[in-house]
């Protein structure tokens, strides 16, 4: 597993997440939905992403998009 799939598979959970946590405890949960879409957004146009940082960190393979 590469640095960006590992990325991708943290934010798909993270939003399955919430949206659960959202239904079933809290309309509010439904805000890391919103966190995690605008984090996608700003790591597209920058190129800095924590979690690929912290994936890096704990050695996973370097990827295409994260470097």
């Amino acid at each position: 597993m590469t640095v960006d799939r590992a990325v991708m598979m943290f934010a798909g959970a993270m939003v399955l997440v919430s949206l659960a946590l959202g239904y079933y405890v809290s309309a509010y949960w439904y805000l890391l939905n919103a966190f995690v879409g605008l984090n996608m957004l700003q790591a597209s146009v920058t190129g800095f992403c924590p979690a690929a940082m912290i994936f890096k960190k704990l050695g996973v393979k370097p990827g295409v998009a994260f470097q």
